[in-house]
Formats: C-alpha cells, structure tokens, sequence
C-alpha cells in the first residue's frame, strides 16, 4: 500500500507540474498576443491619424481655393503672374540655349581656321 501511495504522489506532482507549465505557457501567449495587439492598434491609430491630417488638409485647402476673400484673390494673382514669369523665363532659357548651341565654339585669342 506504501509505494501506491509514493507512486499516486509523485503522480500527482507530475501532473500538477504539467498543469502549471500549461498555465504559464498559456499565459506567455497572452501576453504575446496582447502585445501585438497593442503594436498593431498604435500602428492604426498612426495611419489613422495621418489619415486625418490629410484629408482635413485637403478640405481647408479646397475651401481657401473656392474662398472670394480679397486676401485669397490677391494671392491667387501674385501666384498666377509669378508662374506666367517663370514660364517666359524658361522659354527664354530655351531660346538662348538654342542660340549657343548655334554659335561656333572658339577660344578668345584662336584664328579662324581656313
């Protein structure tokens, strides 16, 4: 009846061990997928918010375009003469760039050749 007895015991030690390995090995992938569960809702509470920014940017954006203030008028003027300059200034460039291109490359003090 004595070893019965030591053998129950150590059974029941066994099992209870595995019991516990079980509930700890549980209880690390709880703890794993919390975890992740946190870093995934960050990670969409930052593209959410990006998000956000972006499309209230755009709402202001079209609203300050649409607007009939003279501030915004002004601006809207200063915005479209600077761009018809910067677009002359370019076909300028061009031009002149055509010109060099058209015009005999000499050193300064060369003779012409013959």
């Amino acid at each position: 009846m004595k070893t019965k007895d030591s053998s129950r015991k150590w059974m029941w030690w066994f099992l209870g061990i595995i019991g516990a390995m079980q509930l700890y090995f549980v209880r690390e992938l709880l703890a794993a997928f919390a975890l992740f569960a946190l870093g995934f809702g960050v990670i969409a509470l930052v593209i959410g918010a990006l998000y956000m920014l972006h499309h209230g940017w755009a709402v202001a954006v079209e609203r300050v375009a649409e607007s009939q203030h003279p501030a915004v008028l002004t601006t809207k003027r200063a915005v479209n003469s600077v761009e018809s300059f910067a677009v002359r200034g370019a076909l300028a460039t061009v031009a002149g760039a055509e010109e060099l291109a058209k015009r005999a490359v000499r050193r300064t003090n060369s003779a012409a050749a013959r």
